[in-house]
């Protein structure tokens, strides 16, 4: 389900997307509600014909859960959210500005531009415009042309520098004879979810970076993750599809325990029923976390449940 601008960014202080984070830690989640949860998770992956691979870390608690997490999947899109990283820490280290300003030609145009394949040769769009474009719809055109501008390599580079050893951005967006000649953009469930946890924690850019970074991926875009989410609820996302490859990893700032949650699969019959499954599994873990967030250690609820 999209979620309107305008319910969302009024909200982004409020779910902690502006100043650094440092909330007390939550106590561990009840044993029974975790089970269960991890449980319902690894049947609604295992009903899946294909290979499912599912990491959820709580950001202001201890559970960790993986699935798979520590095998390799192909990204298809959601490996923009390394190169917006990228973008973003050079911004903040002073090697480019966000106001910078590229050129967009014929040239540069490929497949899966919805944006950029209908302007005007010669339009002139920031580094940021760029971005935004990259992220909310997915544009591949712009995704390109920021990998020039921040470089294949230094991406590469400041994910090992992460300890992010499972993720390599080795071509373009839509180069099919680099994917096919073995050169696919690779990355886990772990590694996903683990970017994910750095760019919330303000490990890699932080204050205005951070927030402007968070509020790109909080924008209203057509993923998976979110379908069965109520639209008061504040994700940061970033879906990907590719042939037989549906993923959306993203943060659920669920009030009092926001986590993250990386969902990728690989060789699908059926990519509807595996966007069907990532909606599904995103539903329940996100009543899992609000449901020990609401609660007393005994069990009785004390506030309003959004998820249903």
């Amino acid at each position: 389900m999209l979620r309107p601008a305008h319910v969302l960014l009024p909200c982004l202080v409020a779910a902690g997307l502006v100043a650094q984070p440092g909330p007390k830690a939550a106590p561990a989640m009840p044993a029974a509600l975790w089970t269960r949860m991890t449980e319902d998770l690894t049947r609604m992956a295992n009903e899946v014909d294909g290979r499912v691979g599912i990491f959820i870390q709580g950001l202001d608690s201890p559970e960790t859960f993986s699935l798979r997490g520590d095998e390799v999947f192909p990204t298809a899109s959601t490996i923009k959210v390394a190169i917006l990283l990228e973008l973003y820490r050079q911004a903040e280290a002073g090697r480019l500005r966000l106001t910078d300003v590229c050129e967009v030609q014929s040239r540069d145009l490929v497949e899966g531009s919805a944006v950029l394949g209908n302007l005007a040769p010669g339009t002139k769009l920031s580094l940021r415009d760029l971005a935004l474009f990259m992220v909310v719809v997915s544009d591949n055109s712009a995704a390109n042309l920021l990998m020039d501008r921040v470089g294949v390599e230094q991406v590469n580079t400041t994910l090992r520098g992460l300890g992010l050893e499972k993720t390599h951005l080795r071509r373009k967006m839509m180069d099919l004879p680099a994917a096919q000649a073995g050169r696919e953009n690779l990355s886990s469930p772990r590694d996903l979810g683990e970017l994910l946890t750095l760019i919330h924690r303000g490990k890699v850019v932080s204050g205005a970076s951070r927030a402007d970074l968070l509020r790109l991926l909080v924008t209203p875009k057509d993923g998976f993750l979110t379908r069965l989410l109520p639209e008061d609820l504040e994700v940061a996302n970033k879906p990907g599809t590719l042939a037989g490859v549906r993923n959306d990893v993203g943060i659920i700032f669920v009030k009092g325990r926001p986590f993250v949650l990386a969902f990728m699969s690989s060789h699908l019959r059926d990519e509807r029923q595996a966007e069907a499954a990532i909606a599904r599994m995103a539903r329940r873990a996100a009543a899992c976390f609000e449901m020990a967030a609401a609660t007393s250690p005994e069990g009785r609820v004390f506030g309003p449940l959004l998820v249903h």
